[in-house]
């Protein structure tokens, strides 16, 4: 007979691994396409990432440089409402637009306006919004 033990619910809790810099690479690869899609400037590309314009045109150019854990915090939480549009519109070029239409839920705003505040509290803002939407966590 086998004695099962106990669970201890806060060593069950999920603590996700940090990112790899491969990986953090391959997200950058992955957000310059979706920027594209979202029709986004040089600027606001830049400004998404907090970088300046010529380290965007750079990292574009020969790949990305050193990434922090802001940066990979950055582009984690960007393809994270990729993945949520892409759920909550089954018509993908929806899920593209979506960012750049008026909605209630920012008092108005876009999407994108409230990511161009440029913090990544406010990519998170929009990131909750969209995984609640989807009924995510």
């Amino acid at each position: 007979m086998v004695l099962l033990q106990p669970i201890d619910t806060k060593a069950a809790e999920f603590v996700p691994a940090p990112i790899t810099d491969e990986e953090g690479a391959a997200m950058f690869r992955a957000v310059v396409n979706l920027f594209a899609r979202w029709k986004l400037t040089e600027e606001q590309a830049a400004t998404l990432l907090d970088m300046t314009q010529r380290s965007y045109a750079r990292w574009k150019t020969d790949g990305p440089g050193r990434m922090d854990r802001d940066m990979k915090a950055r582009l984690s939480n960007l393809i994270g409402i990729h993945k949520a549009l892409r759920i909550i519109f089954r018509e993908p070029q929806r899920a593209y637009e979506w960012v750049s239409r008026a909605n209630e839920a920012f008092g108005g705003r876009t999407a994108l306006d409230v990511m161009l505040g440029g913090e990544l509290t406010d990519l998170m803002r929009v990131r909750r919004y969209l995984d609640a939407e989807r009924g995510g966590w």
